[in-house]
């Protein structure tokens, strides 16, 4: 049955598919010896990007050919400006962003992180090395690709979800380099802590983290709960979203779509504390009802109607399919890797990656920094706590929080005039 204006959601599937096909994208099919098809990919093609930004490739010295937007790149010598997205993001996602800041006097690069879009690391599977994926070495990513394009120092490096605390990360390790930042949508967890006065003290059984006791009580609700990032840090986390049922490009769209200001159901607010009961309060996209599978299947009765496809002006069925056509070629994997098996927002882990990071506890973020919300995102306060932690013991110069009206959590892509306005403001005051 047709709805009021005459489209159903698979009308409107079809229409975005054949809107950007995948030699708009810069993906070439080739049949294999073994009858297979296999993808190669170049730049994205002209009319992917809005106007002023181009798409390369550049290595990053860290063995990784990185993908990346760029723009403001004449005339030269202009101050840098990185952008970090998040998962499942790419690149892309700072495409409204970057030609202001262009036009405000920037050199501004958004790459495609390490397992993500066309960059290095794709191909990864559960069971590889995890090692490349580790915290440090994405900061080492991050240096090397500034440094690849000629830049000794950056005026200000912005992230958004996964990418917030790795600019985090990135301004903590190397605030030399990383004049200022903004972080977006998850705050800066900080360094995990050494132990502290016990030399004196009686041997005792090392505690375990309390809040994965939290976690674990989720599953005792009724119906039976589960945090996403356990979810996502799982075996079968990857194919559940890359083979989806309802397909990759319907699977985002509801989930972006429930994670936005234009899903009625999102109403954060501060939880009161580490307990199941509290965490429950949270939609089912941060904590998942068992009952209903995977991510997958937990935002599909949001899917939203071919009327409000239509409408959402932020997200276009075109922009959609730029996500969609990357995430059904590459799968999710390297971004699981990277963001929730590594403990990226907190969740140490991954006991290698805690202990590099060891080397830093203590240590705050010195430069001038900043963090942005949106009014409908839960993601500030899913970890009960941490957004104040961040204020005021991790930041020793945040100059300002904002939460922004009319978005969620892709605060940037939603809301992009808010958010520009505030970043250029705030790169142009940070000293």
């Amino acid at each position: 049955m047709r709805n009021p204006i005459g489209l159903t959601r698979r009308d409107i599937l079809r229409a975005s598919a054949a809107a950007l096909a995948p030699a708009m994208l810069g993906v070439r099919l080739r049949a294999t010896a073994a009858g297979q098809v296999a993808s190669t990919v170049g730049p994205y093609a002209a009319g992917v990007l809005p106007a002023g930004i181009r798409s390369r490739f550049v290595d990053n010295g860290n063995g990784m050919t990185t993908h990346v937007l760029e723009a403001g790149f004449e005339p030269r010598n202009r101050p840098l400006v990185v952008l970090l997205h998040g998962f499942p993001e790419l690149a892309y996602s700072w495409r409204k962003v970057m030609p202001v800041l262009a036009s405000a006097g920037y050199h501004v690069i958004a790459p495609d992180l390490r397992g993500y879009g066309r960059s290095s690391g794709t191909d990864v599977k559960y069971d590889d090395e995890i090692a490349p994926f580790r915290t440090m070495n994405y900061v080492r990513d991050i240096l090397g690709l500034v440094s690849a394009f000629g830049a000794r120092s950056v005026a200000a490096v912005v992230g958004h979800d996964f990418g917030s605390p790795l600019a985090g990360w990135c301004a903590l390790a190397r605030p030399d380099v990383f004049r200022s930042v903004v972080m977006m949508s998850g705050p800066f967890p900080g360094p995990p802590a050494l132990p502290f006065g016990t030399a004196d003290a009686a041997p005792s059984k090392a505690a375990g983290d309390s809040r994965e006791g939290a976690y674990d009580d989720l599953e005792k609700l009724s119906p039976p709960r589960q945090y996403y990032q356990r979810y996502y840090a799982t075996r079968e986390a990857n194919a559940d979203m890359q083979h989806a049922k309802q397909g990759v490009h319907a699977f985002l769209r509801a989930y972006y779509h429930m994670k936005s200001a234009d899903w009625p159901g999102n109403h954060p607010a501060p939880l009161a504390g580490w307990s199941a009961t509290e965490l429950a309060k949270m939609p089912r996209y941060y904590v998942m009802d068992r009952n209903m599978g995977g991510m997958a299947e937990n935002v599909a009765p949001e899917m939203p109607s071919a009327a409000e496809i239509v409408k959402c002006r932020w997200m276009t069925e075109a922009e959609l399919t730029v996500y969609s056509m990357e995430y059904s070629r590459t799968g999710f994997q390297g971004g699981l890797d990277s963001s929730y098996r590594l403990g990226a927002s907190g969740r140490y882990t991954d006991a290698q990656n805690a202990n590099e990071l060891k080397i830093f506890s203590g240590r705050t973020i010195d430069v001038p920094s900043m963090f942005i919300g949106g009014k409908s995102d839960w993601g500030p306060y899913q970890r009960p706590g941490a957004l104040e932690n961040m204020q005021k013991n991790l930041c020793t110069r945040m100059v300002g929080t904002h939460f922004i009206d009319g978005a969620g959590h892709w605060v940037q892509q939603e809301q992009p005039e808010a958010v520009t306005r505030l970043l250029v403001d705030f790169i142009q005051h940070a000293r």
